[in-house]
Order: structure tokens, then C-alpha cells, then sequence
């Protein structure tokens, strides 16, 4: 009976020291994985006005009534972060946050656009209850413009009206990574990771 209590004991510290041991190596394989996998940037779609063209100066009016250029050279000296959005739209929602956090790190360099498209009255509750305070257009021709197809949608413009960088955004990630694009002269992060090492990463 005691010799079975021993075998038994030392059996289970077999399983253990094993357990341990597999344990520990798929820890490396994470860490190496962490390492080798690239960070998401926004995933660029069909392109309407290409990265690096110039973008048309688009007169539209605001959501109250204002006229303003959407495209084209800033006056103002400031970049234009333009967001595709959609009152239902689950992730467009979660966003507006960061959006706001991004627009204020940039400190007056950059305006923020919210864009859709649709009747009107589709859009009245949700400019009450999320959009107050920004500037928000209306307009079919925008999209069909920056060929959107999914939402949500942006599109940087540095202050010479030329497109730096464009994709779908879903996190803070993807947001900043178009700046990320633009800082190094690339259309994407994707770009950016295929032309510096050769290898295609996997985002």
C-alpha cells in the first residue's frame, strides 16, 4: 500500500514537471510570435483619389448650415483627418471617443470631419445624442469621392490638400497608424512593413 502512495506520488510529479515544461515553452512561442507578428494599421480598400494625389476642395455645408471645404489646401495651416461614420453603425459610435482624445493630442494641427451620407431625418437623433459639438456633412459626393465602401472610414489630408493616408479604423491602433503612414511617407503601416524588410507580416 505505501509503495503504491510513492509510485503514485512520484508519478504525478512526472505529470507536473512535464506540465511545467510544456508550459514554459509555449510562453517562448508567444513571445516570439509578439515579436515577429507587425501592429495593425488601418486595412486600405478600393481607392478613389490615390495616396499622395492631390484631393478636390469639395464645397459642401455642414450639418447646421455652415459652408466648408472639405479637401483641397488648409488656409488654416491644418491637416484634415476625415471619418466616414454611420448612425448604424455599432463601432462608429465607440470611436468618437478616440477621436476626440486624437484631436486633442494633436494640439490645433489637425480639423476633424465626420462624414455620411443619407436622409437627413436618419441622422437627427444621432447628431443629438453623439455628435454635439462636431462638425459633421452630409454628402453622397464625398464618399463617392474616397470610394468608401465600409465603415468606419478615414482619410488624412496633410495641409497642402494631398492624401497621405487612408483605411478602415475600428481602434485607436488603426487611427493613429495613418499618421504613423504619413510620417513615413508610406500609404499604410502594411506598405511600410512589406518595403522595409521584404517580408509581408501578417496584420
Amino acid at each position: 500500500m505505501f509503495e503504491a502512495l510513492v509510485i503514485s506520488n512520484l508519478v504525478l510529479w512526472l505529470l507536473v514537471i512535464a506540465l511545467a515544461a510544456v508550459v514554459l515553452a509555449l510562453v517562448r512561442q508567444v513571445g516570439v510570435l509578439h515579436e515577429r507578428v507587425a501592429p495593425a494599421g488601418a486595412l486600405v480598400g478600393r481607392q478613389g483619389v490615390r495616396i499622395g494625389a492631390p484631393t478636390p476642395g469639395l464645397e459642401l455645408t455642414d450639418w447646421s448650415g455652415t459652408p466648408c471645404t472639405v479637401g483641397g489646401p488648409n488656409p488654416e495651416g491644418r491637416r484634415t483627418l476625415l471619418v466616414f461614420i454611420s448612425p448604424s453603425c455599432p463601432v462608429c459610435k465607440t470611436l468618437l471617443p478616440i477621436l476626440d482624445s486624437v484631436l486633442q493630442a494633436e494640439g490645433g494641427r489637425l480639423r476633424l470631419v465626420l462624414a455620411s451620407d443619407g436622409p437627413r431625418s436618419e441622422h437627427e437623433e444621432f447628431v443629438r445624442t453623439a455628435l454635439a459639438g462636431r462638425l459633421y456633412v452630409l454628402s453622397t459626393e464625398l464618399g463617392l469621392t474616397y470610394q468608401v465602401g465600409k465603415l468606419p472610414y478615414a482619410v488624412l489630408i496633410d495641409t497642402d490638400g494631398v492624401l497621405r493616408a487612408q483605411g478602415l479604423v475600428n481602434t485607436r491602433e488603426h487611427v493613429e497608424s495613418l499618421f504613423e503612414a504619413m510620417e513615413r511617407g508610406v500609404g499604410s503601416v502594411q506598405e511600410y512593413l512589406r518595403g522595409s524588410d521584404g517580408v509581408r507580416h501578417v496584420a
